[in-house]
């Protein structure tokens, strides 16, 4: 009896060993090892879950080993994923191992990491992880124009005005992208009032807009660092479009001031501009903006108590203080002597035609003055600028 058990746990032992021959990893009836079981994919994200006071400008990186990425998400938690804080997007290399993300992060957000990796067997591995970016001490703010929605004259420029000078010049510009229809060819370029001392960027088409066209642009600013630690909050954006073709040219020397809508001329109008003492500026000036009435006062621009006064239809051109307005004080000289501080003046009833036909970003151009030529950064004074010169201004 004792042989016969011992046979039957003998045969047994033989049956499991046979049967290992077909267990995963081995090749059938060898009883070898021809390869081994694929590992995981494993991924790793540069920012540590759960990490705070992340720099915006932070270099977030995510990569996978012993496999490729499959997706990739990066998005604000929760409330958050509004307003200023927005979707990170980003691009993976051509064997799918490395994202890389295509803008900065914003201030004071908590972002959701969601990665998933396949490895060469299917198998897949998912991360998620969370980390917040810290809220700087210093911002500096953007202000972008056209508004939107707003139909402009054909001389209006893009512009993008910082409450503080940008030191990463280069930095900023690369956020910017302007798409036109049909297409335009422009470029940005760095400008600064030496009146207000504002900073902006301006893009500006190489000629005059052509009417009818539409104007979108878009600037990733929020996480970026204008210099010494000085973040944007905010992306921002505008929609515009281009109007009618309106060009006022003035000859000082010969007080007249001739205004054409799509090359014809609607009207022909007398003024009077700076005098010998206060001459307005030569140069392409480009309508900023317009208000029915304003008090102008000498003492804004540097001339004492000359004046201070109430005003009509007055059309903005300069942050000097430049305007074309109503003078009626000065009708014995309008079209017949400059006179002014600096501003061009003609009729009431001319100022009110004008003030009502021109819009913001229409072209005014002044010759004959014996005053110095406008400067780029005076107003929008772009135009002063070939383009050749213009695109010299880019910071990339």
């Amino acid at each position: 009896m004792k042989k016969f058990i011992a046979l039957i746990l003998s045969a047994i032992a033989l049956t499991g060993c046979s049967a290992s021959a077909d267990a995963p990893g081995r090749s059938q009836g060898s009883g070898a090892y021809s390869s081994s079981p694929a590992a995981a994919p494993q991924i790793t994200v540069s920012v540590p879950d759960g990490a705070t006071a992340e720099p915006p400008d932070t270099p977030l990186r995510i990569s996978a080993t012993k496999g490729t990425l499959v997706s990739v998400q990066v998005a604000p938690s929760g409330t958050q994923a509004s307003g200023a804080h927005v979707a990170v997007s980003g691009t993976l290399d051509a064997g799918r191992r490395n994202w890389t993300p295509g803008r900065s992060l914003s201030p004071a957000t908590t972002y959701t990491v969601h990665v998933t990796a396949a490895g060469s067997d299917g198998q897949r591995t998912t991360t998620r992880t969370k980390f917040t970016t810290a809220t700087p001490s210093r911002t500096n703010r953007a202000l972008l124009g056209p508004l939107d929605n707003q139909v402009v004259g054909v001389g209006m420029p893009v512009t993008l005005r910082f409450d503080h000078p940008v030191i990463n010049k280069a930095a900023v510009e690369k956020q910017l992208s302007v798409t036109t229809a049909p297409t335009t060819e422009g470029s940005w370029g760095w400008v600064r009032d030496p009146h207000t001392g504002q900073e902006r960027v301006d893009w500006r088409p190489a000629g005059y807009w052509r009417p009818g066209t539409k104007v979108t642009v878009k600037a990733a600013l929020s996480g970026i660092d204008t210099g010494g630690g000085r973040y944007l909050p905010r992306d921002i954006s505008t929609t515009f479009a281009i109007g009618t073709t309106r060009i006022a040219r003035i000859d000082l020397d010969a007080h007249r001031m001739v205004v054409t809508e799509n090359g014809r001329t609607v009207r022909n109008i007398p003024v009077s501009g700076g005098g010998p003492e206060t001459p307005t500026h030569n140069g392409t000036m480009v309508v900023m903006d317009k208000v029915t009435e304003i008090r102008m006062n000498s003492e804004t621009v540097g001339l004492g108590d000359a004046y201070n006064m109430m005003v009509k239809w007055a059309v903005h051109l300069t942050t000097s203080g430049t305007y074309v307005h109503a003078a009626p004080w000065n009708s014995a000289l309008i079209g017949n002597t400059n006179a002014s501080h600096g501003c061009i003046g003609m009729n009431t009833g001319d100022a009110r035609w004008f003030y009502s036909r021109t819009q913001p970003g229409d072209i005014v151009i002044t010759t004959g003055s014996a005053g110095a030529g406008l400067s780029v950064g005076n107003g929008l004074g772009d135009w002063n600028l070939t383009y050749k010169e213009w695109k010299k201004r880019s910071a990339v």
